[in-house]
């Protein structure tokens, strides 16, 4: 396992070896003690799974109350990976960084608590998974506006092919957002 630092401080990759043969594949994706020689967490709470259509963006998304760390990754097809620096100390606050994560490269991403996180399907049936550290808290749930220009975020699918839900439509520009200290 090799980490592989992001121009943000604590949002990390993670390139897991991928053994291939004429069988199939076989990839180690946890390993506590390698994850505590890296100074990563060890202590997830729950796990997500979210499976999408092509063009579809999930996000921006992040808690407020109980903030959750991330590792996530993805089983099948390809998505685009965002997260967004909300820590209002970081010297990158405000800035983010994207990683394409798919099954053929087999990387993961560690996305520190106090990051807002969304990404979209670059293929049809994206089967994406996720820890996260702390439980889901419905009363700290905040959505940062996908397309806000002030992120400068420069997501691969056009606005018109982009498949969003009522919630993410609703999320809060930049400049509305609430941070973390």
């Amino acid at each position: 396992m090799k980490l592989i630092e992001t121009p943000i401080l604590g949002a990390v990759i993670l390139e897991m070896p991928i053994f291939r043969d004429d069988r199939g594949q076989f990839q180690e994706t946890y390993n506590e003690r390698r994850f505590l020689e890296l100074g990563l967490p060890i202590d997830w709470k729950q796990d997500n799974l979210s499976l999408s259509r092509k063009h579809v963006i999930r996000g921006l998304h992040y808690q407020l109350i109980q903030p959750q760390a991330k590792l996530v990754r993805v089983l099948s097809g390809a998505v685009f990976d965002v997260a967004v620096d909300l820590r209002r100390s970081s010297p990158s606050f405000g800035k983010h960084v994207a990683v394409e994560l798919s099954a053929e490269n087999g990387l993961a991403f560690y996305i520190p608590a106090g990051f807002a996180h969304g990404f979209t399907a670059l293929t049809e049936g994206a089967l994406f998974a996720y820890k996260v550290t702390d439980f889901y808290e419905p009363s700290g749930d905040r959505t940062l506006l996908w397309n806000d220009p002030a992120l400068g975020i420069e997501w691969p699918v056009a606005p018109e092919n982009a498949i969003i839900s009522a919630k993410d439509l609703q999320g809060k520009p930049w400049s509305a957002a609430e941070v973390f200290p």
